[in-house]
Parts: C-alpha cells; sequence; structure tokens
C-alpha cells in the first residue's frame, strides 16, 4: 500500500489512554484520537492486546520519566494496516507482536518495523502479547544470563508471578530442581503448578534456612529476583560459593548497595541486574527468540496464564491489579 493511500481503518473510531501527569492510576483517562500518521521506517498497527508490565507503572508515576504527554505500553499484538517508507520485509495484513515501543494502550499504534516479531497463524494475538517480553525474559535468564543445566539449583522469587510462572516452567525442563517463593499462601498452588518442586512464603517463612535445608547445606546455583530490597540480602545467603545472583525487577523497591567484601564473605558471589535488551541487540536476534518462545507455546513445553484482561476504559483498573501483587499470570489491556 502507498504510504498515500488511506488505511483500512480511516474513519474508524481511535482512541488511545493519555497520561498527562504523573501520579497515582486515576491519571490514565482514555480519550479519542486520531489516527497517528506513519513515518519512514514505522508501521500502523491495529491492536488486539497490549500487555500490562511493571515499567508502564513507574512510567506513570515518574519513577521513570517519559515526556508528557505520553501513551504507556511497551508491548502488544495486533495486525498491520499500513507501511511506512524503507520498511522491508512487512506486508499489510501481517500478524506481528511488538515490544519495547511505547503506544501500545490504544487501537491503533505506530511501531518501528525493527521491533516487530512475526505471529505464527496458530497463535492468537492475544496469547502472543500476553507472552512476549514474559516469555523472552524467562528464557533469557534460564540460556543466556545462568544457563541452566540438569542438575541444578534454582531459586525463583515471585513464582506465581508473570516472569516467574515462566521461569519456573523452563528452568525445570532444563532438569534442574526450582525453590520457589511467593509473597502469599494462596499463590502457593499456581507456584506448584508452574513447576515449582517447593515454595516457600519468604513473608512467614525464613526462606534461606529453607534452601540449606534442601540442599543439604550447599545452597542454591543461582537465585532469580524480581522483588528486589525485600528479598535481596537474604538470597546472597542461599547461594553456593561461585553462584549468582540474577536481578532482573525491583518490585519491592530497590536494593541497597552491595560492599563488594560481602560477596567475597559469601563465597566470591556474582551479582547481575538484567535487561534484555542487552543480550538481544538486534532485530534477528530479537526474533530468534521470540520464535523460540511462541514454538515453544505452541508445543505445549509453556504454558501461558493468564489473570486478567481489562478494557482500555480500564487501565487504571489494570495498573491497581498488578500493583495489588495478587496477580498470578499476565494481565492484557484490549481495545
Amino acid at each position: 500500500m502507498s504510504t498515500d493511500d488511506p488505511p483500512p481503518d480511516a474513519g474508524a473510531e481511535v482512541q488511545r489512554v493519555a497520561l498527562d501527569t504523573y501520579g497515582p492510576p486515576e491519571v490514565l483517562t482514555l480519550r479519542d484520537s486520531e489516527l497517528p500518521q506513519v513515518s519512514a521506517g514505522g508501521v500502523l498497527v491495529r491492536v488486539a492486546a497490549a500487555g500490562v508490565n511493571v515499567v508502564d507503572l513507574y512510567q506513570r508515576s515518574g519513577l521513570y520519566s517519559v515526556p508528557l504527554p505520553f501513551t504507556p505500553g511497551i508491548e502488544g499484538g495486533g495486525t498491520v494496516l499500513r507501511i511506512g517508507a524503507d520498511v522491508a520485509g512487512v506486508a499489510v495484513g501481517d500478524r506481528v507482536a511488538w515490544m519495547g515501543q511505547p503506544g501500545g494502550y490504544a487501537t491503533h499504534c505506530v511501531v518501528p518495523a525493527a521491533r516487530l516479531v512475526p505471529v505464527p497463524d496458530d497463535m492468537s494475538l492475544m496469547d502472543a502479547a500476553s507472552i512476549l517480553i514474559h516469555g523472552m525474559t524467562a528464557h533469557v535468564l534460564v540460556t543466556d544470563v545462568y544457563p541452566l543445566t540438569d542438575g541444578a539449583v534454582c531459586l525463583v522469587h515471585s513464582a506465581a508471578g508473570g516472569v516467574g510462572g515462566l521461569l519456573c516452567q523452563l528452568a525445570a525442563r532444563r532438569g534442574a530442581t526450582v525453590i520457589g517463593t511467593v509473597s502469599r499462601d494462596d499463590k502457593i498452588p499456581a507456584a506448584l503448578a508452574a513447576g515449582a518442586h517447593h515454595v516457600v512464603n519468604y513473608r512467614t517463612a525464613a526462606f534461606p534456612a529453607r534452601v540449606r535445608e534442601l540442599t543439604g547445606g550447599r545452597g542454591a546455583d543461582v537465585v532469580y529476583d524480581a522483588v528486589g530490597r525485600d528479598t535481596f540480602a537474604d538470597g546472597l545467603t542461599c547461594l553456593r560459593p561461585g553462584g549468582a545472583m540474577v536481578l532482573y525487577g525491583h518490585a519491592s523497591g530497590p536494593v541497597d548497595p552491595v560492599d563488594p567484601q560481602l560477596l567475597n564473605s559469601y563465597g566470591s558471589l556474582f551479582v547481575t541486574k538484567v535487561s534484555l535488551s542487552h543480550y538481544d541487540q538486534t532485530p534477528e536476534r530479537t526474533r530468534r527468540r521470540a520464535s523460540a518462545v511462541f514454538n515453544d507455546v505452541l508445543a505445549g513445553r509453556l504454558r501461558i496464564r493468564m489473570h486478567a484482561v481489562f478494557p482500555l476504559a480500564a487501565a487504571a483498573a489494570a495498573h491497581e491489579e498488578l500493583t495489588s501483587r495478587r496477580t498470578v499470570g499476565k494481565i492484557l489491556l484490549v481495545p
């Protein structure tokens, strides 16, 4: 389609969730909008579903500064409506997913073509939007950041959460013993169903003692931690000498500074803070990992857990739900 031709949705209702000022969830408002213009290298997409992620909360609150006004939503799935200049390998009608580009809380958005990944014909766009960031994060953690092998022991915090539940599945499939933690007793069944072999409520039980007990005093090979401040210090004591603390989030707040001598005293430990973008720095690597995750889902090796689906008008409620820490899977917004 020529960039001069009207897109198929010309005249359709166009809406977006707007953030005009930082604050609580109530600052998110749904408003009518114009159909976005497509610039060179971009693609206009009709959004089928947008993933709700912790980074959206940080942007809304101002913890992460963004230019206002702003439309959140860095993950989604949809159908290509129009293609800008200098775009190759994408066609009108393609079913695609993307991450890392804001604007997904909308009926339509423009995404750089380099950020698109193709969605298999036998996968729904909602499933693609729900698994992309969480699935790729879990995948990179167990394959690249700390490659798990048969017989390894890993401690997975937030084992009933969006990434944590997928981590448990992938880790168990690679032959690791998975010790999970949760923040509430009612999340224990979900963590066990995800593949954790043992589960501890870290708010009510001393999880380091349980890890030592389960490993015969040796400690875990790796801790995957998305909680942050509330679990980090105790998590270090769970590791064997030479073990790795892998931070990929901080739901309870940023961790305090770490004295390197403390890492030495605990057994020459390693600590890293992970961003997926540092491991997949090219479109080809991103598409390869996305394809691996999609194939795992389609083959039944990775189960999607959907917590809730909200309409765009209820974006504030979706943020409140994610903040509540009640979630046991993915939250989506749909137009």
